[in-house]
């Protein structure tokens, strides 16, 4: 059965190779459902709706695999990529997994590894824009430590900036259209991953050389993690015309990273960043970095996709009827109301620091001023739950 909830083109909606491709396995158990090839996973994608497809580089292509192989592979992923109509809009790194990693990639004490993070960041890089990827992101779950004896954060630190500033040169000595996008995560599977938080990536970007080239991939689940407020980093990395790309999914608290279907734990919070997503005009995809429950056949999973797409527009027609509903937006007036008497705002003159300090304040009026802010979340509550 279709509705309005239905994805479409115009959504932008995309899953990760390794996201509807997880077959169950997790820290406990292996895995539980059957390994799909990356044509099957397309195949799958395309059949739910969903916009575009991305990965990372050994989810598509296996790390020893042969030029030959690696040929072949790439020759029927792009098939089918053009019989279901999905683009590859982003691409990444896989510099976890592999033991080499198992203490860092760009942030280990071996050259060795450094340069091999490197040569397999730029193989990488050369296969995403192959594939028509626009945008490359950095997750560094190796980039942190256990042990603050062993590693010296502030030459982590600078390995990093060199890092991305090698790489940043060789996109444009190779005249590539491709942007970056950091994304930030507190711990797991590092004990403290370094620059933990998109606010902390946000600062880290203005040290680098071609920073107009860098920008940020907040995660829900990752923000979630760190006891934060995500629309707030989305706020702040908009803000600072920082925000290149989105992972959503749902996390429940500061717990190890769940991933769960966008939507499914906290749905308010689900429908705040939706609402600002739309208000803003963000025009990105809105990538779902997400995985089915371990319980999931391959039909639950489709499931899942579904699931995902359909909870953010249902979530989009939300937000729309909260910008026209009357008592709402009265309350927001209400509360939104300032002093009918000039304010003083930048740009300062002397003349406007001069008027403020002498202006006389009501100091009790101020303290008395109606904030009706349970009656606002009271009918945002009603209006997720159908009341209004």
């Amino acid at each position: 059965m279709s509705d309005r909830y239905d994805p479409t083109d115009r959504d932008r909606f995309t899953f990760g190779l390794w996201t509807v491709g997880n077959p169950g396995r997790d820290a406990f158990g292996g895995p539980v459902r059957p390994t799909l090839s990356p044509v099957s996973i397309v195949e799958l994608l395309g059949e739910v709706g969903a916009w575009g497809v991305n990965f990372h580089d050994n989810d598509l292509v296996p790390i020893d695999a042969t030029a030959a192989e690696q040929d072949r592979i790439v020759a029927a992923f792009r098939k089918a990529l053009d019989a279901t109509g999905l683009r590859v809009p982003m691409a990444t790194t896989n510099l976890f997994s592999d033991p080499a990693f198992r203490d860092g990639a760009f942030t280990s004490h071996s050259p060795e590894v450094r340069a091999y993070a490197l040569h397999k960041t730029m193989r990488a890089i050369d296969l995403g824009v192959e594939l028509g990827a626009s945008l490359y992101v950095f997750w560094g779950g190796r980039e942190g430590c256990e042990c603050d004896a062993g590693k010296d954060a502030l030459e982590a630190l600078k390995r990093m900036r060199e890092a991305l500033n090698f790489l940043t040169h060789y996109v444009k000595d190779q005249g590539y259209d491709l942007r970056f996008a950091l994304e930030a995560k507190p711990n797991e599977p590092r004990a403290d991953i370094y620059l933990p938080t998109t606010g902390a990536m946000l600062a880290f970007i203005e040290t680098l050389e071609h920073s107009e080239m860098v920008g940020v991939n907040p995660e829900v689940a990752h923000e979630h993690m760190a006891g934060l407020n995500f629309t707030h980093a989305l706020a702040q990395s908009w803000d600072a015309g920082k925000l290149f790309h989105i992972d959503l999914n749902d996390q429940n608290g500061p717990r190890y990273d769940q991933d769960l279907r966008f939507g499914s734990c906290n749905p308010k919070a689900a429908f705040h960043l939706v609402r600002f997503l739309e208000r803003v005009g963000y025009e990105g995809p809105r990538h779902f970095d997400a995985h089915a429950y371990r319980s999931a056949d391959v039909e639950d999973v489709r499931s899942f996709a579904r699931g995902c797409m359909r909870t953010y527009n249902i979530l989009r027609e939300r937000a729309e009827q909260f910008e026209k509903h009357p008592e709402i937006q009265s309350l927001l007036m209400e509360i939104r109301a300032g002093d009918p008497v000039e304010e003083a705002q930048p740009p300062y003159t002397s003349g406007k620091a001069a008027a403020l300090k002498s202006r006389t304040f009501d100091r009790k009026a101020l303290g008395e001023r109606a904030l009706p802010y349970e009656r606002l979340d009271q009918l945002t509550t009603e209006l997720l739950l159908g009341n209004i």
